[in-house]
């Protein structure tokens, strides 16, 4: 596994994702701005982990898309504990605990690691049954 390249292609989903959730409180379309906000995380990871999949593996790699996208998902859990939550979550009243034990996130935490793993079945193991 390309540890690096799997963990800036996390980090870049991190930050699109953060961006997007962001965007999001800016135009109200509904009245809970929590919810909307992970309304639209929940929409846009699913593409974002799509395509940081394909960029990951352009250069080859065999890996199997559950590790990669493990390491999308604890990329972007580590970079929420690091920069989300203490600069967005706590200044609202937030917490850690919070954060993480919403069922929002566990939702978007499995989006992770199933769209990887999807990826990786439908346009990785196919090429490397090709191989044998």
């Amino acid at each position: 596994m390309k540890t690096q390249r799997a963990i800036s292609i996390g980090a870049g989903i991190w930050f699109l994702g953060v961006g997007a959730f962001l965007l999001s409180y800016s135009i109200p379309v509904m009245e809970d701005a929590a919810r909307q906000g992970n309304l639209v995380l929940f929409l846009l990871v699913g593409p974002l982990v799509w395509f940081g999949s394909r960029i990951y593996y352009k250069s080859g790699s065999k890996t199997h898309g559950y590790l990669v996208g493990q390491t999308f998902l604890l990329t972007a859990a580590f970079l929420d504990a690091l920069i989300t939550v203490p600069l967005l979550i706590i200044p609202s009243g937030g917490s850690h605990y919070e954060f993480f034990t919403d069922p929002g996130f566990w939702i978007i935490a499995l989006e992770f690691l199933a769209v990887a793993t999807a990826y990786y079945y439908i346009k990785v193991y196919p090429r490397t049954l090709k191989t044998l």
